[in-house]
């Protein structure tokens, strides 16, 4: 009896911390890619179909999508929140995270450029109040110059749906629109940077050097 209830509870919690970790780690990793491709300075790549196409013949990678990556504030009313700001695109975005099954109704379909549609972690919405249809005013920090001096740049968004991923520290500063609204709204020729999705998470490090040796350009990969 003393064995078999001291193999009981070692099974037991084995399960519940492997339970636990597989958790945690899929909700993260819903958000956030395996690897990532960037330019050395934060700006534009210079041929993002190119680099695209370059990590996709590796054959561990099987999802690549375009992203830029900003800081940025969101406010409505007198209520103002520090936010990341993410331009995605809402057609390959599914092939690199889980999170795009996750916004409710069709609000993934709704991030069109030009539209300035945006979509906004469910903590988020909370905090600030927010619905679907309601407008939020997203504030560049790059500023504009004019004849009052330099002003930071400001733009009506209209919210059209939420994501819950799981983690407070995405739900509640996360922010989605699409890369062409953001590119328009930080003055950028093109995407910031590439995610890509891989069979074997595991393998990201190695893959990560396999594309070093692969890609060209001058480009750092994560």
């Amino acid at each position: 009896l003393g064995i078999a209830l001291g193999v009981a509870a070692l099974i037991i919690v084995l399960s519940v911390m492997n339970g636990f970790q597989k958790e945690v780690r899929d909700r993260m990793l819903s958000v956030v890619s395996h690897v990532e491709i960037f330019t050395p300075g934060g700006d534009a790549l210079p041929d993002p179909a190119r680099t695209m196409q370059e990590a996709r013949a590796n054959p561990n990678v099987i999802g690549a999508a375009p992203f830029v990556s900003a800081q940025a504030l969101v406010a409505r009313g007198e209520d103002m929140r520090g936010a990341l700001l993410r331009g995605i695109d809402p057609a390959l975005e599914p092939q690199v995270t889980d999170m795009a099954s996750s916004i409710q109704g069709r609000a993934l379909a709704a991030l069109v450029p030009g539209s300035f549609n945006v979509v906004l972690g469910s903590e988020l919405a909370r905090i600030m109040g927010v619905r679907t249809g309601d407008q939020v005013t997203l504030i560049a920090p790059s500023g504009q110059v004019t004849p009052a001096g330099v002003v930071p740049r400001l733009k009506q968004m209209n919210v059209v749906g939420t994501f819950n991923s799981g983690h407070y520290e995405y739900d509640s500063t996360l922010v989605l629109v699409h890369h062409e609204d953001a590119q328009r709204l930080f003055k950028l020729e093109g995407p910031t940077g590439i995610r890509l999705k891989l069979k074997d998470l595991h393998q990201a490090p190695a893959v990560a050097q396999q594309l070093a040796n692969s890609l060209s350009g001058n480009l750092l990969i994560r």
